[in-house]
């Protein structure tokens, strides 16, 4: 099966993504909700924005935060422009690559993913969390809620998979949508890594679970 490039995956896929994200009543966005602080004018940064289903929970916790939200696909960016059109001076919705956008330094109260992150190298995580590191305010924090590994076997064989695809079909450079998920394990050491202090592991369930990691 072909791979397909990340922006060309999601933005073909954008009238159906809510239904496939949401099916069986997915617990996470509440989850993650309910982590948000309700100080009002709290600064967040949502990376890998989509059409906000995290958002659409978020606002009930906290229905002033003021939210930077990136993504790599302007028909998603519309979606969430469409729900929250009330919200517009809360919004400040950036069509780019998130791995290479500068975030700034010591803005955000809270960094988030969503679900987004389970498609890059180890390497590329570090550089990314390194930038999220730095964006942060020094009593802020970071939360990640995606797919992980069970197991190391599992891990190493859809990272030789990819490997393996991406050769045959001539793929060279770019991101495309082939899931490579790490164990939960591994990811926190790239947390680590990228400097932060502690990470907390909530919500661990078969195949995910929400990270918390503070400066």
């Amino acid at each position: 099966m072909p791979l397909e490039d990340m922006a060309s995956f999601f933005n073909s896929r954008v009238d159906s993504y809510e239904e496939h994200m949401m099916r069986e009543d997915n617990p996470i966005y509440v989850e993650v909700a309910q982590l948000i602080p309700k100080n009002p004018g709290l600064k967040l940064l949502d990376l890998g924005c989509g059409t906000g289903l995290e958002l659409d929970e978020i606002f009930k916790v906290n229905p002033k935060v003021h939210v930077t939200g990136i993504d790599l696909t302007e028909n998603m960016l519309q979606r969430l422009r469409q729900k929250h059109k009330s919200r517009h001076n809360q919004l400040n919705l950036i069509k780019a690559d998130y791995l290479k956008y500068n975030f700034g330094q010591n803005i955000f109260d809270i960094a988030l993913s969503v679900q987004t992150l389970h498609h890059f190298t180890r390497e590329v995580k570090i550089v990314l969390y390194k930038k999220i590191y730095v964006c942060l305010k020094q009593t802020g924090f970071y939360i990640e809620s995606d797919y992980f590994a069970p197991d190391q076997a599992f891990e190493d064989f859809h990272f030789t998979e990819n490997k393996r695809l991406r050769a045959e079909q001539g793929i060279t450079t770019g991101h495309y949508h082939y899931d490579i998920p790490y164990t939960v394990e591994n990811q926190i050491g790239m947390l680590k890594k990228a400097g932060f202090r502690s990470v907390e592991t909530l919500h661990r369930r078969e195949k995910g679970a929400i990270l918390v990691a503070r400066k």
